[in-house]
This record gives structure tokens, sequence and C-alpha cells, in this order.
């Protein structure tokens, strides 16, 4: 079971502590069990900081406090506080990355009406893009951005979110797509036609809780013959 240590501490000597954390970083590397580290300063007040370590398991959490360089750490920020810091031995029962929430939030970002909005709070810089309807993939979130100007040009549209599945750092969207054309896409003449198609989005997820790849599959066919592109084939 994951095991978290919160470390509540008064400290006017923050860029000591930072320091102080860093020196323990390099002096355990390779032997240190901390899987993650998090320090917060209170918003209310800069005195106030919470370190939160992640480790696999209490067991490993122990073994990495016997750590020689563990001990003389602790006892060295212990006299950068302004007061006895507090510690929280928590077990981690619950570790859910709220990855579904932030992909249905770029379903509903890049649907919203007006200009778009920015997509760096979504979107990895180096995002990487798979779309079989694309002779290449697009690469960066700039091209990405382009790529959405493009079908908000062409249409209004919104998506409904049908389906989630979450596993790890991906998550698989199944959604439904109504939209209005308002533009030409893809060489066709505005037709202001009400038209309609499904499909299937898996997300990667970076360290950052960005989206990092995405593979998108979708009824492309069934949304040329909605938009007449396949009559003059018929005749």
């Amino acid at each position: 079971m994951t095991f978290v240590q919160l470390i509540d501490c008064k400290t006017s000597r923050l860029d000591e502590m930072n320091r102080l954390l860093d020196q323990w970083v390099e002096q355990t590397r390779g032997t240190r069990t901390a899987t993650h580290a998090v320090v917060g300063k209170d918003r209310s007040d800069a005195t106030h900081v919470i370190e939160i370590v992640e480790f696999p398991s209490y067991e490993e959490a122990m073994r990495n406090s016997n750590l020689p360089a563990t001990d003389r750490i602790y006892r060295e920020m212990i006299a950068l506080c302004d007061e006895m810091p507090t510690f929280t031995d928590l077990d981690v029962v619950r570790d859910e990355p709220l990855y579904a929430d932030q992909a249905r939030r770029f379903f509903d970002t890049i649907a919203v009406q007006g200009p778009l909005p920015p997509l760096n709070n979504l979107l990895a810089e180096n995002y990487h893009d798979h779309d079989p309807a694309n002779q290449q993939d697009n690469l960066g979130l700039e091209n990405m951005r382009r790529e959405i100007e493009m079908w908000r040009e062409a249409f209004s549209f919104t998506f409904t979110v049908e389906d989630q599945i979450t596993e790890g750092d991906r998550v698989c969207t199944r959604w439904s797509w109504n939209a209005i054309q308002q533009g030409e896409f893809l060489g066709l003449p505005n037709t202001g036609r009400q038209v309609s198609r499904t499909g299937m989005t898996i997300f990667r997820f970076d360290s950052e809780g960005k989206i990092h790849e995405g593979w998108w599959q979708y009824d492309r066919l069934g949304l040329m013959e909605q938009l007449g592109a396949l009559d003059a084939l018929e005749n």
C-alpha cells in the first residue's frame, strides 16, 4: 500500500530549506526509497510550508528514514524551522489521477463558442496526435491547435462524452459529435447541413497531467456522405 508522509512546518528560511532538500536528493541518489516529493507554501502565510513525500509502502519509508543522509538532513531541517514541525503518516486508500476529467475538459474546451481558449494547460508542448484521416501525424501543440481551428472554422459543434475507461496513464473516451457546417471543409462548399459522427479517442497523459499523445478513430466516411461528398461518385 502506498504511504505518504506530510511534514508541516513554519520557516522563514524557505530558500535554505530548498537547498537542503536538493542536498538530500543528491546524497541519497540510488538509495532513497521516496518516489515523489512536493513542497507547498501557504498562500496566506509565506512561513507555513508543507512537504509531501510519497513512498511505495510504510516499510520502504522506514528504510528511507534509516539512511544516514536522511537522518542528517532531518536534523538540519529542524534547525531551519521556526518551531518544531509536525509529521502525519498516511496510508493511501485511494489514488486516482483525474485524467478522465482532463480528457472531458479537452472536448468541452475545443467545442466552446468564440475564440479558442489556450490549450497549454491541457496539451503538452510536444503533443503527438495520430489521426488516420491525416497523411502525417500532428506534432506539437501549435500544429494541433491549427488542426482544431480548421474544424472550428468549418463547423459549429458539440461533443457528448458517452463513456470513458481509464487505465494507468491512458483514457479512452467514446464520444458523439453533432455539428452544423458553417464553412468550407476539405474543399467541400458550405452546405449548412446538420451532421453527426461517433468515435473514440485514446489520450496518454504525462507526469504533469497533460495530454501527451492521442489516437483518434471516427466515422469519417459517414461524415463525408452527410456533406454530399459521395453523391458525385454514386452518379
